[in-house]
């Protein structure tokens, strides 16, 4: 079957005359389950990685939860399993390069939670489950946190970040750090996302010359190959939902504000965010619950107050879509015809579960980009100068102009892209800086007043949608990243949540549909992309395909 199969579908829908609404909602449940099967055009990299060899293969948080409660098998067997899949398929065959370091004490951390386990105790929502985190979020373990730059190889924080608490908290066994675009991919021009001098270039599982795209590359990458269950990424603009995307998996950017960013190296105090990087919306839902909570070390978690939920997973509803009202965001329709040809069956299946959807043309007449931009250059310098001095006297970079220094003697470090962005973040001024506080203020106003909140005012919505990118390019050190559409910047610029979900494939790639509404709606998201992956069923697990065709 031809992988150009995804054209087949609407060419009917137009040749037959029934009655719309239902042919759509008829044909775009066909056409999910059909797309699947167009993805065999591709050549395997191997025999021996057939994926039905490893014993969890796609088990979700609750499949442990059960089988750890009925004794079927034991936390330290199931994470002995997951790094020997890293070393197998991570660090050696296919060489994902998504797992910058794996933890010396995860099989010990393993064996503590079952002897809890045998007392008839458990930690919480995780205990077990096997979790990556982005190496910019500090744990003060075995482990180092460096951003990927040969310039923090070694550090180790003086404590471990909000984040990593609540993991372990909730009984996690943060199993190693992902690799990542360096320095959240905000280093310089034509930057390759998932290469860092420390981990090299990750590949993108489904077809391995494919970008991984984002700056949680690696996480994506991961949790897509089941070398954990849960990963943590952290997303300035895109770098949630476009690594989500591109390896086929679910991506959760909260609220700014929702889940603290202490321990976090930054970019940007106004848009930054950690989020939860999973196969399934139910594993987003729990691990999104374990990781809220007001955190003093960050103001902006203040104002979660009596809006975070311990349980997300309440929200999830197989109906969710029904009675919804729902924008599309048509500013993206016209750029891939395949990825509209997913996106309009991915509406039709919507409609037919009683969603109504309405086309609209753009959120904001006015371009919050450019102030975004200059916000990110100020509070970039701010926030790592902070971070370095957090490290204490072992800090090996004590300021931003060392940072710029050491890559400027580094070889590797200048090896695929430059620094412009770093530079240009230390000729900034400080955080008091009337040009900051201007471009602070306007890209609030036009990216919440004026954007996404007076859009679901006037139309009365309760989400937006948009296709969340294109299918992954080739990875190009030459050129860098091409990508051609995205649509992760309103809800990026405005700090409100998004979440993407995957909705089919095109050649062997699969394209994400993302859901967006205002600040703390993450239940009512959660609610509607539940009831969109129940129906669709659209996440295909990769084959580490060696490339598209013969």
């Amino acid at each position: 079957m031809k992988s150009a199969l995804y054209l087949f579908l609407p060419m009917r829908m137009k040749k037959f005359d029934y009655p719309q609404r239902i042919t759509n909602g008829l044909l775009a449940i066909i056409l999910f389950a059909l797309l699947a099967y167009s993805c065999q055009n591709a050549a395997p990299v191997a025999e021996q990685l057939a994926t039905d060899e490893f014993a969890y293969l796609e088990w979700g948080i609750e499949d442990f939860e059960e089988a750890y409660r009925t004794q079927q098998v034991t936390v330290e067997e199931v994470v002995s399993a997951y790094l020997q899949r890293i070393s197998e398929l991570d660090h050696a065959g296919p060489e994902i390069r998504s797992v910058l370091e794996v933890n010396p004490d995860a099989i010990a951390i393993a064996r503590e939670l079952d002897s809890l386990l045998k007392e008839g105790k458990r930690k919480g929502p995780l205990h077990g489950i096997p979790v990556l985190l982005k190496d910019n979020i500090d744990t003060h373990d075995n482990m180092h946190t460096t951003a990927g730059s040969r310039a923090l190889a070694g550090s180790r924080p003086l404590r471990d970040s909000f984040v990593a608490e609540r993991l372990r908290e909730a009984g996690a066994v943060i199993i190693g750090k992902a690799n990542l675009s360096e320095w959240a991919n905000f280093r310089g021009e034509m930057s390759s996302s998932g290469w860092s001098g420390l981990g090299g270039q990750t590949k993108n599982p489904y077809v391995l010359d494919r970008n991984p795209c984002g700056s949680s590359a690696g996480s994506g990458a991961a949790i897509s190959a089941n070398f954990a269950v849960m990963a943590v990424g952290t997303e300035t603009n895109g770098s949630i939902v476009c690594p989500s995307t591109a390896n086929g998996i679910v991506g959760i950017k909260p609220t700014v504000g929702l889940i603290s960013r202490s321990g976090v190296i930054p970019i940007s105090y106004t848009q930054d965010t950690p989020g939860p990087m999973t196969r399934t919306v139910r594993d987003g839902a729990i691990s999104l619950g374990a990781m809220v909570g007001i955190d003093p070390r960050d103001d902006k978690t203040a104002a979660s107050e009596g809006k975070y939920h311990s349980d997300y997973t309440v929200f999830l509803k197989a109906d969710g879509l029904s009675g919804k009202k729902i924008g599309w965001l048509k500013d993206k329709a016209g750029v891939n015809f395949k990825v509209d040809v997913l996106m309009e069956n991915a509406i039709a299946f919507m409609e037919s579960q009683g969603a109504e959807i309405i086309p609209i043309q753009e959120i904001s007449t006015s371009n919050p980009g450019s102030h975004s931009f200059q916000v990110m250059l100020y509070e970039y310098k701010a926030g790592l100068n902070s971070y370095f001095q957090s490290l204490g006297d072992q800090a090996p970079i004590k300021n931003l102009q060392e940072l710029i220094a050491f890559n400027k003697a580094d070889s590797v470090e200048l090896m695929h892209y430059n620094q412009k962005y770093l530079e240009m973040a230390q000729e900034k001024g400080d955080l008091s800086d009337p040009e900051y506080l201007e471009a602070l203020e306007k890209l609030r106003v036009f990216s919440q007043d004026e954007g996404i909140d007076k859009v679901l005012a006037e139309f009365d919505l309760d989400a937006i949608i948009a296709p969340t990118g294109s299918p992954a390019w080739k990875t190009d050190w030459t050129n860098g990243d091409s990508y051609h559409l995205g649509s992760s910047s309103p809800a990026a610029h405005a700090g409100y949540p998004s979440i993407t979900v995957p909705m089919g494939m095109i050649d062997g790639l699969p394209v994400g549909i993302s859901f967006f509404s205002t600040a703390w709606s993450e239940p009512l998201l959660l609610e509607i992309a539940y009831s969109f992956e129940q129906g669709t069923k659209a996440r295909r697990v990769p084959e580490f395909m060696e490339r598209i065709g013969n």
